[in-house]
């Protein structure tokens, strides 16, 4: 049975989704990168970054893998625009991969390990490997939510920090998943000598970027699935989402706003 997304495919998730590219959320990748690599992008949403790695692979071709297709025509229209002809979408589950062993150079998993339950992001893992090349590369970040930093720190945004926490572990998820990253991928079978560890960032200061980062997350927390997830729950009220919005309308308002996260990324290679 296929896991749904806890935050769902309202416009707002879509929208914060669709920024991701290779330079800001998988630079980590460009060293490994060749014009023939096959690739398998696991967790692609609307394809932003799926589309882009593409690019990078004219001779190879990437497939973007996700649970539900809903999103899938925000990725076909882009590859479209851009004229990129490599990529394709197909629909399937991270802990059941439809694609038999030894398929891919490369298996690229972002934002996808944290929403899993431990047991599942373990075997997600190995079937990452199952499906990869020998020589192969397994790549995948993941954000960690404790090492999130705010200025000014607007009263409420931290207890949006402590919330969104709380509710991703009552599913069984892992919000702080980017600082255990490289123990799953050991836990899941990698020699340590296999393992490149690493961290990136997001950071969001200008006046378009506070604006933007602020914008999605009220629209998330008021319209997205995590809102009937949140108060369903019993994590929150109505009127508790509604001070956590406008604490991030206050915060985006700022001309001094400044928002950062770190990830942690693991490049695994197959003997």
């Amino acid at each position: 049975m296929e896991k749904e997304y806890p935050h769902g495919h309202h416009e707002s998730v879509l929208r914060s989704h669709s920024w991701r590219t290779v330079s800001n959320s998988a630079g980590y990748l460009l060293g490994s990168l060749k014009p023939d690599m096959d690739i398998l992008d696991i967790g692609c949403g609307p394809g932003s970054l799926t589309v882009d790695l593409a690019s990078k692979v004219p001779q190879g071709k990437v497939i973007g893998l996700d649970t539900t297709a809903d999103p899938f025509g925000e990725g076909r229209k882009l590859a479209a625009a851009r004229d990129i002809r490599n990529v394709s979408f197909e629909v399937g589950d991270a802990r059941h991969l439809p694609f038999p062993d030894n398929t891919f150079d490369m298996v690229h998993a972002h934002q996808v390990l944290q929403y899993l339950k431990e047991d599942e992001r373990i075997h997600a893992i190995r079937e990452m490997r199952r499906v990869a090349k020998s020589g192969g590369l397994i790549c995948i970040r993941e954000a960690d939510q404790g090492t999130i930093t705010f200025y000014p720190e607007v009263d409420g945004l931290k207890d949006f920090v402590g919330l969104y926490c709380k509710v991703a572990r009552a599913s069984g998820g892992e919000p702080d998943a980017g600082r255990r990253l490289h123990t799953w991928v050991k836990e899941a079978g990698f020699a340590a000598s296999s393992i490149t560890a690493t961290a990136g960032t997001w950071c969001y200061n200008s006046p378009d970027e506070r604006a933007w980062w602020s914008g999605v997350w009220v629209d998330r927390i008021l319209h997205s699935a995590w809102r009937e997830s949140t108060i369903s729950g019993g994590h929150a009220t109505q009127h508790d989402l509604d001070r956590l919005a406008n604490a991030w309308r206050e915060w985006g308002s700022s001309q001094d706003a400044w928002y950062a996260i770190v990830h942690g990324e693991v490049t695994c290679r197959l003997d």
